[in-house]
């Protein structure tokens, strides 16, 4: 299913502001009290997530305003295991089936609009459990979706996957926009772009080709 950025905020909005009817359909019960999403960026490319809605497999939204900031360490590439488990912000019930998020990237000082949505096979992935590889007297879930944010609005999306690399979810659909096209994110933005980068990142850059990996 292809839904446009301007549709998907609609259908988020009124979610946003309405009762689902999932209780008289009965809802997908996840094996998890709540489940994780963080955001990584390149190392010393930082970027600020400002809003982020979402729409889960019930039918029910969550609006996010106060959200963890994303942290990341990768290098020419995403690692392997980049991003972080708990969030004491970014959680919610059951898995997603949409989201959108506002993101104001500093390298190239701009704010973004993203949306995501996800394949039947990420919340799927997201409802089954195997033993923990850290602990096998345990039960892992998979309750822990990391997204990437890196130079030229590029997004990407996995699960952590019990020790073993993240497990990028291909199938997402994931659509960004900027400037006169934004939408949601219109005038949504933390970010002074005219002060330029940080010293951090202006050493990290210098003698690097743009966008300074692959992403």
């Amino acid at each position: 299913m292809k839904l446009s950025i301007t549709l998907l905020s609609t259908l988020l909005l009124t979610a946003c502001n309405s009762v689902s009817s999932a209780d008289e359909q009965g809802e997908v019960k996840a094996p998890f009290d709540e489940w994780y999403f963080t955001f990584t960026t390149p190392r010393a490319l930082p970027a600020q997530v400002t809003l982020v809605k979402m729409l889960d497999i019930n039918g029910y939204a969550k609006i996010f305003r106060t959200i963890d900031q994303p942290q990341g360490d990768s290098v020419g590439s995403w690692s392997d295991h980049a991003g972080q488990g708990k969030s004491p912000f970014n959680q919610a019930v059951s898995p997603p089936s949409m989201m959108i998020f506002c993101w104001d990237s500093i390298i190239d000082r701009k704010v973004y609009e993203t949306s995501l949505i996800f394949s039947p096979e990420t919340w799927q992935k997201m409802l089954r459990t195997e033993k923990s590889n850290y602990s096998p007297k345990e039960t892992y879930y998979f309750q822990y979706m990391v997204i990437g944010l890196a130079p030229e609005g590029k997004v990407r999306v996995w699960l952590k996957n019990n020790g073993r690399p993240n497990l990028e979810q291909t199938k997402t659909e994931i659509k960004t926009r900027s400037g006169k096209d934004l939408n949601m994110c219109k005038g949504v933005t933390g970010s002074d772009f005219s002060k330029g980068y940080s010293n951090t990142t202006t050493k990290f850059i210098k003698d690097k080709t743009y966008p300074y990996g692959s992403w």
